[in-house]
């Protein structure tokens, strides 16, 4: 696909996330060519259960030509949390998901109004890349979202936790 690309052109493709990392087939050497050349241009990790055809996650390749603002760099969204359970085993993303992820990579491109945001979404540049050794998993440059803090210290939840705890193991036995 990307040798039949005009020379200003950009493509998208979904592949499963082994692509972002795995090193068999020459796929590792594949992705540093790739990055070496600056074809990368956005890397979006997809929740899993997102398709019917299978259950595993699969990620977004954006892959272009020429990139004029963003030279070097690499965006990446990690969405695997975003969507909707539609019924038991299938997950479908909600119109919001799909504005949030597209606006995201538009105000990227364009330069406008974007940051980046921990835990979601960050614009990497070719030798952060390398030291990872060319890995583009998205959670490894993202980061994690910090957990709101309720206030509460932890030997307190734990000292509660543990009294929940012995209380239900109590009732377990009286019960058996």
């Amino acid at each position: 696909m990307l040798y039949h690309l005009a020379p200003k052109g950009v493509m998208a493709t979904v592949l499963a996330n082994g692509s972002l990392s795995s090193n068999t087939s020459g796929e590792g050497e594949i992705r540093e060519r790739f990055i070496k050349e600056d074809l990368v241009d956005c890397i979006v990790a997809l929740p899993k259960q997102l398709f019917y055809n299978t259950g595993i996650p699969a990620c977004i390749w954006y892959l272009r030509r020429e990139k004029a603002n963003h030279s070097k760099e690499v965006l990446f969204i990690d969405a695997s949390e975003m969507g909707y359970m539609k019924d038991r085993v299938h997950r479908d993303l909600a119109d919001e998901d799909i504005d949030t992820i597209t606006e995201t990579y538009h105000n990227w491109r364009k330069g406008g109004d974007y940051e980046d945001i921990k835990g979601y979404c960050k614009s990497s540049t070719a030798a952060e890349i390398e030291k990872n050794g060319f890995v583009l998993t998205p959670a490894r440059y993202v980061g994690f979202k910090d957990e709101e803090d309720d206030g509460v210290p932890f030997q307190d939840k734990m000292k509660k936790l543990t009294k929940t705890l012995q209380k239900m193991t109590e009732e377990n036995l009286e019960l058996d």
